[in-house]
């Protein structure tokens, strides 16, 4: 029987950039404490809304919502998750009053275009690694193609009134975009100087402009710098540093624990 090819997320990279025992602790000893709270429910229940209103028009976007927001609270509740009862009714607002906001925005900011791929899946080979065959893993959230046959593919965040000047800037924030770039240009082989990437902030707290686009610059160095990262991280996940980083340790849920005492 083959082997399975091993393979690599951003949110994997991601924490093994902010504590690479945290990430043995995830992803090597397969041990999980989070099991997510209000804001990730929310957040589950908005992306599954936007991708059904995107694929399908009949879709009632508020009704659908709420299904899928009481079903994500009903497995908290499951998991015996004691979570904020006025945020949650706050949430609920908040959603069914961002989503007539989504499709409207995206047609202002990118004119008319047709829905290309949404949850578009990544498996691609991680070229140029020596150590260990790698693929790269991911899933596009919307994937639009413009009237100028260019790719806009789109990661929708959700937050509270927006993003500041430092988030908007950070490199490893925007890296999961340039992945994304890269990875859909080899999986298709189209031209990376064809493809746009945005996040789309769906802001629960904002008074107007509930929907904003953050393009993100990513020129040829940006991508090759995104892909040192890639390899530096993979080599030392391959030789086994676990190191602390305890400059991470203070919003750690395995802090004091008997898994990182």
């Amino acid at each position: 029987m083959k082997n399975e090819i091993a393979h690599v997320s951003y949110s994997e990279l991601k924490n093994w950039h902010r504590c690479p025992f945290y990430h043995k602790l995830t992803y090597i000893d397969k041990i999980r404490l989070f099991r997510g709270n209000e804001y990730t429910a929310f957040g589950n229940a908005i992306h599954d809304t936007c991708e059904s209103i995107l694929l399908n028009e009949n879709v009632e976007a508020a009704e659908y919502f709420m299904k899928q927001y009481k079903k994500a609270l009903k497995k908290l509740a499951a998991d015996d998750f004691n979570f904020n009862k006025k945020l949650a009714v706050d949430m609920k607002k908040q959603g069914k009053d961002m989503l007539p906001e989504i499709k409207p925005a995206l047609k202002k900011q990118f004119g008319e275009y047709k829905v290309f791929s949404t949850e578009e899946p990544l498996m691609e080979k991680v070229n140029d690694f020596t150590e260990k065959e790698y693929n790269f893993k991911g899933y596009i959230d919307l994937v639009i193609q413009t009237s100028d046959n260019k790719y806009k593919i789109i990661d929708w965040k959700t937050c509270s009134w927006g993003w500041d000047s430092r988030k908007k800037t950070d490199k490893l924030i925007l890296y999961q975009l340039v992945f994304y770039k890269y990875y859909f240009s080899q999986k298709h082989n189209i031209p990376e100087d064809d493809i746009d990437i945005y996040f789309g902030l769906l802001k629960r707290t904002a008074k107007n402009n509930k929907v904003e686009f953050v393009n993100v610059t990513s020129g040829k160095k940006r991508i090759q710098n995104a892909v040192n990262f890639l390899y530096e991280a993979l080599y030392n996940i391959n030789k086994k540093k676990y190191i602390k980083n305890r400059l991470s340790c203070g919003t750690c849920e395995f802090k004091q624990t008997e898994y990182c005492p």
